[in-house]
């Protein structure tokens, strides 16, 4: 993957021949990093999703608004990844992706969490966290749930999809005899599309762990306490057809989910879409900790105002500030321990942030509408003098974009709030990174950053 990007190679209008499954199905590979799913998840559980509403009889608009609640129904799991942390002192991901396997049940859930709660935590501190889990009748925190749920919803209503995925998203943890969350909704109360989702995802977890039989056995186990009975019906006769199975065991099973009516029916997507769907997804990168809310949205405010000071066309700032949004989203596949955490990393916790720009690139280069800006997320880590990371690019092999996002993104981690300190003051920041001109951040970008803040009353003197 180059990072050398020029004027001449930002494209002028990407997403011509895109269609939004396009865009939104590899971005799905952010959201299955922070619930610690398997890639491709969200795409299964879109197939088998699908699929039984097409055996159900469901077409036309209704089954456009299930298939992307089914690509889109993690959006919110960021938002509870540093309450999950701070509840049951351990690794969200992998809390998050064992958690889904646990039935609901008082005895299932406390054997769960007494295995992975708190594993290097004190006796008292892990009775702390147990109390956690049973003030509630045995059950997570509502918060956390509600809180996941909320968030999702909103961002899908960002993105401007229909009440009814938004519905959909809210609703998905909510179990068909009332025993779900948030609202502990029973029966026809809950959306169709949410318990639809909710038995694709339990069918894609356990087929993947374990095969189609422990799949079939969960789903049946679970009819009328989290699925409608006659989802469970409808769900069997479909699971009667082994091209069923053979298209979820298909590595190539994104492109099956790209011939799924939904999909072959969509327009093409525009300009204004992508910068949406950008804007959304930084929204999930910054929710996954309070140390860096609003993170994303402040470095495309400061990288833009490099853009526009170096005399950038408005075209490429549309362009970087994209780049800008999502520079953070391999954030998604570190876990809010290492995130969150007031002390000097281990070998092992700074190895998987080092990873992270990788991991964001690794997703933006699968979507030909941000393909370009992907160099921009693996390099914002690199310096000028070789000693970044990932790759330990230097000079010319950095490119501008690369230079401008590294500089903003620095400046606001100097200038807001971090676990291990308070925020620094302005001038403070710029007087640090200008000892760093030349061997870590452009002198051009930098100053150019200085003027731009000079203009907003901000000063570094």
């Amino acid at each position: 993957m180059t990072f050398q990007l020029f004027l001449s190679d930002v494209r002028n209008c990407p997403s011509a021949t895109m269609r939004m499954s396009q865009i939104l199905a590899p971005l799905s590979h952010a959201l299955d990093m922070t619930e610690g799913q398997a890639p491709g998840h969200c795409i299964r559980c879109a197939y088998i999703g699908t699929r039984l509403g097409q055996e159900l009889g469901i077409t036309g608009t209704a089954l456009s608004d299930l298939y992307y609640m089914l690509l889109l129904k993690d959006l919110g799991c960021s938002s509870n990844a540093a309450r999950v942390c701070a509840l049951y002192l351990t690794d969200d991901i992998s809390f998050k992706h064992d958690f889904k396997t646990v039935d609901g049940s008082l005895t299932s859930a406390l054997r769960f969490v007494f295995a992975k709660t708190g594993l290097e935590s004190g006796l008292s501190e892990r009775f702390r966290a147990l109390v956690n889990v049973v003030q509630n009748g045995g059950e997570i925190a509502r918060e956390l749930i509600e809180t996941r749920c909320q968030r999702g919803a909103e961002i899908a209503g960002k993105m401007r999809f229909s009440k009814v995925v938004q519905a959909g998203i809210m609703a998905l943890d909510e179990h068909w005899d009332g025993s779900g969350k948030p609202e502990g909704l029973r029966g026809e109360a809950i959306p169709r599309e949410a318990n639809i989702a909710l038995l694709a995802q339990v069918v894609d977890i356990f087929h993947q762990g374990d095969g189609k039989d422990a799949a079939m056995t969960e789903v049946r186990r679970r009819s009328g306490g989290w699925f409608d009975p006659d989802l469970v019906t409808a769900f069997e006769r479909l699971a009667k057809d082994a091209g069923f199975w053979a298209d979820l065991s298909d590595p190539h099973i994104a492109d099956i989910v790209f011939q799924l009516p939904p999909a072959l029916h969509e327009a093409p997507t525009d300009e204004r879409f992508l910068d949406d769907v950008a804007a959304a997804f930084s929204d999930v990168v910054d929710a996954k900790s309070p140390f860096t809310a609003d993170h994303s949205s402040r470095v495309t405010l400061y990288t833009d105002m490099i853009a526009e000071e170096m005399g950038l066309a408005d075209g490429h700032r549309r362009w970087l500030r994209r780049g800008a949004l999502l520079h953070d989203l391999g954030k998604l596949g570190v876990s809010n321990q290492v995130l969150d955490k007031p002390a000097k990393l281990d070998d092992a916790e700074w190895a998987s942030i080092r990873h992270h720009p990788t991991n964001g690139a690794r997703v933006l280069s699968q979507i030909d509408a941000f393909a370009d800006i992907a160099p921009i997320a693996h390099g914002h880590h690199e310096k000028l003098s070789g000693k970044g990371y990932p790759l330990g690019l230097g000079g010319e092999e950095i490119s501008l974009e690369v230079r401008i996002v590294s500089v903003a993104d620095v400046f606001d981690a100097l200038s807001a709030k971090r676990p291990y300190r308070d925020a620094i003051p302005i001038a403070e920041a710029f007087r640090i990174m200008r000892e760093d001109v030349g061997t870590a951040f452009d002198p051009d970008c930098l100053s150019a950053l200085e003027v731009g803040m000079s203009r907003f009353g901000k000063t570094s003197h």
